[in-house]
């Protein structure tokens, strides 16, 4: 009887591993996982442009953003109700996701918009990196980011002037999708 088995078994877990067998490109998955993206393209007259990683965790949702393009300093960074870039200056991505009818403020710190980010801090060069793990938003859902603005703004938020943080312009705009 174990002289039987054992081919079986081995050829079950060949069977088992060659199923999980993916191209070299292409990303690996564990039950589980899930990620969103978004890229930035400059709005008219502008030359920011990105990417955005959304990846959820058990502990929140990981943001990980690279920039370039941006005046050095401090810039607005939020996500928009809508999934829409095409106008020119990007309000076509209305105000800010807000779900919860809060009072804009800074995120990780008190009440605020389900879309305050924390601000894009620009080097000398015009690049900005961002990795923070957001607790207050989710990808998918009734509340969730997948499917709208994300949006750069030129100007730093001051986390107090409502309903916008008086970030200025929106000098970068994607569409926030599921990978």
């Amino acid at each position: 009887m174990k002289k039987l088995l054992a081919p079986i078994a081995a050829s079950v877990v060949t069977g088992l591993l060659s199923a999980c067998t993916v191209a070299d490109n292409a990303p690996v998955r564990t039950v589980g996982d899930m990620q969103a993206s978004a890229i930035l393209a400059p709005t008219q007259g502008n030359a920011v442009q990105g990417t955005v990683l959304f990846k959820q965790e058990t502990n929140g949702v990981r943001l990980i953003a690279e920039v370039s393009g941006l005046t050095p300093g401090s810039h607005g960074f939020h996500v928009h109700e809508k999934g829409d870039c095409s106008a020119p200056d990007a309000t076509s991505a209305g105000g800010h996701f807000n779900p919860h009818g809060t009072a804009h403020g800074k995120a990780g710190a008190g009440t605020h918009h389900a879309g305050d980010l924390p601000s894009l801090e620009a080097d000398a060069q015009g690049n900005a990196m961002l990795d923070t793990v957001l607790t207050n938003i989710v990808l998918t859902g009734d509340h969730g980011i997948v499917g709208r603005g994300l949006i750069v703004h030129a100007d730093p938020d001051d986390y107090t002037t409502q309903p916008t943080g008086n970030a200025g312009a929106r000098v970068a705009c994607a569409v926030i999708q599921k990978d």
